[in-house]
């Protein structure tokens, strides 16, 4: 690997800004070329950011060829995230990729066995997993300060006016953000999805198209069931875009905000009604901007590009958090539980 890793961003919506910010600052990156199909969004975004001396095109295999990058951004919607990937892969390159991973558990496979055949780092960005109040949350579990957990509830409930394709997009809710608080909880658990039983609806007062609320328990590995409830059109008392957290373990329980309002009680006393309990403290680690969501997340790709090894969010893991969703879109049109496959 170079000593500077060239990269090339395809897909320049409004997200390709969250990536572009973080990664522009990584000494060890360049980007060098911007896709988009529409050629004038690529234009916009080299002149919001004021590169220059790069390939700016609406053709992803002419850039490719062009460029000739060690790695491609994939910032593009979910039914192209498959041909772009597999194209970059293709063309010997690195991938990191926008959630979801993939329209389809076939398209994930297949995108996966690419990555380890042509023995290439392919990773998502779940960049959720990359915040210091979400890994401190993740030690306090992993401790059994409250004991083996048994349960895990979350709620996700904001009022979001994107506009743009989102508003037309089936199964909104799931896809677009639920795929974070499922990956959330597998990630924080240290468990995986076994099966689900999900319902989806569309709110009268919902400005989407189609399923902005839903619904969904699942069984997980380690005995755990946990349950989701959101909305993408909530109006009023918004979650916090991590959502509420209740963790039931089999000495006490503890709720969080999805930031950094915690609080945790074990259960000390043996007799009475309702025992006697003790407040726990949890102690976050040290916040770093760098190191913070898509920050992080692209600092740790860089590693792993240089060092061989493995991303905390790469896609042969990954694939488990997009199957949840899946299955659980699966569920409500059977609108019975279904076991959960990757």
């Amino acid at each position: 690997m170079p000593d500077k890793i060239n990269v090339l961003l395809v897909g320049c919506g409004a997200i390709s800004r969250a990536w572009l910010i973080p990664a522009l600052r990584e000494k060890e990156m360049k980007i060098v070329g911007l896709v988009d199909i529409n050629r004038s969004a690529a234009e916009e975004k080299a002149k919001e950011f004021n590169l220059k001396n790069l390939v700016i095109s609406d053709n992803f295999k002419d850039a490719l060829k062009e460029t000739k990058p060690d790695a491609v951004f994939n910032c593009t919607v979910p039914e192209a995230h498959y041909e772009i990937t597999m194209l970059a892969l293709k063309q010997g390159c690195h991938v990191l990729g926008e959630k979801p991973l993939a329209d389809t558990i076939y398209h994930a496979k297949k995108m996966v066995e690419e990555a380890e055949k042509r023995k290439k780092i392919f990773a998502v960005i779940q960049n959720r997993r990359y915040y210091h109040y979400i890994r401190g949350v993740k030690e306090f579990l992993a401790g059994s300060k409250i004991g083996n957990i048994t349960t895990v509830n979350s709620e996700f409930y904001i009022g979001a006016h994107f506009g743009g394709f989102r508003d037309n997009m089936e199964h909104v809710l799931l896809l677009d953000m639920a795929i974070h608080t499922f990956d959330m909880a597998r990630f924080l658990t240290n468990s995986d999805p076994l099966s689900v039983y999900c319902y989806e609806w569309n709110p009268s007062s919902s400005w989407y198209k189609q399923d902005a609320s839903a619904n969904a328990i699942f069984e997980m590995t380690g005995g755990i069931v946990y349950t989701y409830l959101g909305s993408w059109c909530a109006e009023g008392m918004n979650t916090t875009w991590a959502g509420n957290w209740r963790f039931i373990g089999e000495k006490g329980s503890a709720i969080w905000d999805g930031m950094e309002k915690f609080a945790a009680q074990k259960v000390i006393g043996q007799t009475g009604f309702i025992r006697k309990t003790k407040d726990l403290h949890i102690k976050f680690p040290i916040r770093k901007d760098e190191n913070e969501g898509h920050s992080g997340l692209i600092r740790e790709f860089i590693h792993c590009l240089k060092t061989g090894k493995k991303p905390m969010t790469s896609a042969d893991d990954n694939i488990k958090s997009l199957a949840m969703v899946l299955s659980a879109i699966e569920s409500n049109q059977k609108k019975k539980p279904v076991r959960i496959e990757f």
